[in-house]
């Protein structure tokens, strides 16, 4: 029956602590202003990646029970993880025992006609499993039906919403209705959202099983198919490897020539999507918790240095009944109050810089659309503010509560040395931790610096590469389709300001690679697939390495003459020379390839970094092999025509070429289009995109300790020297020379600088072994850039120290001792 008197007078006790609070941060506003704006940036800086780790790595993704999806690839010597054949996916499908569902994908692009000017459309060929097995229902219509993802059904389309919208005004009488797509009427069956595309901004999705490409069914091909599975009721992924491993191995006896060796990878799906920036993100995250640490102790250097003043007022309401608890708590209440606002401006600063970073790098992070302020960015927003409240609330609160508050008060004050060592010591905390994020910045700028300089193998300034593709009614059979890439290569480069022009094939640079099996001449032919030596091989004009910028380094290059009708050659590069023909002159020396023929080698060109000028070197597979592509073998040259890249060199800003390119080719085709038109520059740039947003955002953050641990050291100093502003009087007044207190201030506050500089060379070299995967180039230890970011900072630390020295050398001693 007392307990609700209690309660009252609890309640009645904060909103006074609280009304109290906010009147004494109202009355320093200077002092308020600067604490929030400092709490405001390390909490703010905590949001904003939060929301992005939230976004990328906790989310569970948009799908139905997404703990239990898994990506299942092909495992082979060379990779761990490689696209599967149409045959073998059917055979998974059908013999597996894990899975309640398993659907294929692959990634196919068409040019829509027949409503307004030609589009290109993003699409992906699918199994009639896949939106089941991911969950989603269609917004309009039906999913297929399993009697369509089959040879000879009536080719049907599940078109996206985003389509649906822009063509045809979202009209629910888009159902039935037949749209164009590469010449071949489709059946519009369905409509499905937007957000849930594995491959984003998807238009159209048509049943995988109606393509009639002959070599789709070879099981030595795959064409990049990726195959998703979800596991049945009670199954672990553990079970599951088990399960089909034991296919795998089936499969081995009974197709040896293909499948022999041939394993299987299977992995969670948000895994496969999130890829390798897991780690990036971590570092990151630990990096900015330092930047909130570096903000709270400045917070508690300024509240130590106002309780410092505050402890007469301290004194009279412990004269006055008021206890140590009373007094502690309301400190807190102010500590909490300042972190409530800095939280609440950070959460602004988090929302601006978010969209900010993601806009300037808007592929560096898997799942970027799905990073947003929710509900769980809230809660940690609260949750750190409150968190830091308390942690820089307790340094004034144990400086009051090992005062004597009565003796405070008959002393007049003059007890505020005591908290000079609490601050010294966050002053050490704030170097030392700003030493680590710079060295965390300043290894990430020299990784970048050094592959900014590695040689890719290839010129990129001023090459423009774009998509293109013929449709199937203007090549009816093969000779067709190799008339149709001489006439693009003669359009093209007919055109002002192209110095050259081929089309790229199988393989590209830091884009998409193409892999064949081949075996020596004078070698046996091995059995086994998985016995034959692999190599990346590229399709090309006679002007690709000129458009490339790719080095000959002997006998000769493609030419017009290495047609259909000419012998079959190839092209090799340094690599493949080195590793298969040591010490040997390549030239004249004759090639087997898989589904190809055999080849006789023309020549030797420069290596290309084709898996990325960071990744190269690690990878299994790096020869490679160039053949013309009029020398495709028939049965690929349709799929080569409608699915191609073009490459080519311009004498100035290739983009400028964008305008003329897209009327010459209308001019032969009204129905074609040109897409994904890139510099090779920019898919460097790309290709660097995680790397550029940890320098950036480690740059941000280190920018940021500098400033903060700067201005504590500049705080700390300016304070120290009010409190010795008698004692600086009297040696001034007993002969001391203004050099002598300049050192004396000066000396005091870079013994805190080099103790948290020392401190904070030894933690950075112990953390950066952390991010060893993220450097390329430079050693997790190196001394020149831990050098270089200790002058930095103590550089920093000498001009913070040296305007409140200077300003301790203008001290009247008379007006100093008059204070007292």
């Amino acid at each position: 029956m007392r307990a609700r008197p209690v309660r009252k007078e609890s309640m009645e006790t904060l909103w006074n602590d609280l009304g109290y609070g906010i009147r004494m941060l109202l009355k320093s506003p200077g002092f308020t202003l600067i604490a929030v704006l400092t709490l405001a940036l390390g909490i703010g800086a905590n949001t904003a990646l939060f929301s992005v780790v939230n976004g990328v790595l906790l989310n569970p993704l948009p799908y139905l029970q997404p703990d239990r999806l898994a990506t299942i690839s092909q495992k082979t010597a060379q990779f761990d993880r490689s696209s599967v054949s149409y045959p073998n996916f059917l055979d998974w499908q059908h013999d597996n025992r894990s899975f309640q569902l398993m659907a294929a994908f692959l990634t196919e692009d068409f040019n829509l006609t027949g409503n307004g000017e030609a589009e290109r459309l993003r699409g992906d060929m699918v199994s009639a499993t896949f939106f089941p097995l991911l969950g989603i229902r269609p917004l309009n219509g039906r999913n297929f039906s399993a009697e369509e993802d089959r040879l000879g059904a009536a080719p049907a389309v599940i078109i996206g919403a985003g389509l649906w919208r822009r063509k045809f005004g979202s009209s629910p009488g888009i159902l039935g209705k037949t749209i164009a797509l590469n010449g071949t009427g489709y059946t519009v069956i369905g409509v499905v959202a937007g957000k849930y595309h594995l491959e984003p901004n998807n238009d159209v999705y048509v049943p995988i099983g109606q393509w009639t490409e002959p070599t789709f069914r070879d099981r030595r091909m795959s064409y990049g198919m990726r195959v998703l599975g979800r596991l049945a009721d009670g199954m672990t992924f553990e079970r599951a490897r088990a399960d089909m491993d034991r296919i795998a191995s089936n499969l081995a006896a009974t197709y040896p020539e293909a499948d022999a060796g041939k394993g299987v990878t299977i992995l969670p799906l948000q895994k496969a999507i999130v890829g390798d920036i897991e780690p990036f993100l971590f570092v990151l995250l630990a990096a900015v918790a330092f930047v909130l640490l570096i903000a709270c102790a400045n917070v508690a250097n300024l509240l130590l240095a106002r309780s410092s003043s505050r402890m007469h007022e301290f004194g009279i309401r412990a004269a006055l009944g008021a206890g140590r608890a009373r007094i502690i708590r309301q400190l807190l209440t102010e500590s909490l109050l300042l972190a409530l606002a800095g939280g609440g401006l950070g959460l602004l600063l988090a929302a601006w810089g978010t969209r900010a970073v993601l806009a300037a790098l808007p592929d560096a992070l898997p799942r970027a659309d799905e990073i947003t302020l929710d509900t769980h960015v809230l809660v940690f927003a609260f949750a750190i503010s409150l968190a830091a409240g308390i942690l820089f609330g307790l340094a004034p609160a144990f400086r009051v509560s090992q005062s004597g508050l009565g003796e405070t008060l008959r002393e007049g004050g003059r007890g505020l040395i005591r908290g000079r060592r609490a601050q010294g010591v966050f002053v050490v905390v704030e170097m030392a931790l700003a030493l680590v994020l710079l060295f965390a910045s300043g290894l990430m700028i020299r990784t970048l610096a050094v592959l900014w300089n590695v040689n890719p193998g290839f010129n990129p300034h001023n090459v423009l590469s774009f998509g293109y593709s013929v449709a199937p009614s203007s090549i009816p059979n093969p000779a067709a389709s190799r008339a149709a890439l001489r006439g693009l290569h003669d359009t093209i480069r007919g055109l002002p300001g192209v110095e050259a022009v081929s089309v790229a094939g199988g393989s590209l640079p830091m884009q998409s690679d193409s892999e064949l099996g081949f075996w020596l001449d004078g070698q046996p032919e091995p059995k086994q697939d998985s016995e034959k030596n692999l190599s990346l091989f590229y399709l090309n004009q006679p002007e690709y390495l000129k458009a490339m910028g790719i080095p000959l380094l002997r006998g000769r290059f493609f030419n017009d003459h290495d047609d259909e009708h000419a012998p079959f050659v190839a092209a090799i590069d340094e690599t493949f020379a080195r590793k298969f023909f040591p010490g040997q002159n390549p030239v004249g020396r004759r090639l087997h390839i898989t589904l190809l023929g055999t080849a006789e080698i023309i020549g030797v060109v420069g290596h290309v970094k084709q898996w990325g000028l960071d990744a190269d070197s690690n990878r299994l597979v790096q020869a490679q092999i160039y053949f013309p592509v009029l020398q495709s073998p028939d049965a690929l040259m349709p799929i080569i025509a409608q699915g191609m890249t073009v490459v080519l060199r311009a004498r100035s800003a290739p983009l400028s070429m964008e305008p003329a390119l897209r009327q010459a080719v209308r001019q032969m085709n009204s129905d074609q289009v040109i897409y994904n038109l890139s510099t090779m520059d920019s898919i460097i740039s790309g290709s660097l995109a995680a790397r550029r947003f940890s320098m950036i955002l480690l740059g941000l953050f280190a920018a940021v300790a500098l400033l903060l641990a700067s201005v504590g050291i500049y705080g700390v100093i300016s304070c120290l020297v009010g409190q010795r502003t008698r004692e600086i009087g009297i040696r001034l007044a007993l002969g001391a020379q203004p050099s002598d207190v300049l050192r004396l201030v000066m000396r005091q506050g870079m013994r805190m600088a080099l103790a948290g500089v020392a401190i904070g060379g030894a933690a950075a070299l112990a953390l950066a072994r952390l991010m060893s995967k993220m450097l390329y180039g430079v050693g997790a230890s190196d001394p020149l850039t831990l050098l270089g970011v200790a002058a930095v900072l103590g550089l920093m630390a000498l001009a913070a120290c040296y305007i409140p020295a200077r300003r301790a050398t203008r001290v009247d001693p008379m007006a100093a001792l008059r204070t007292e």
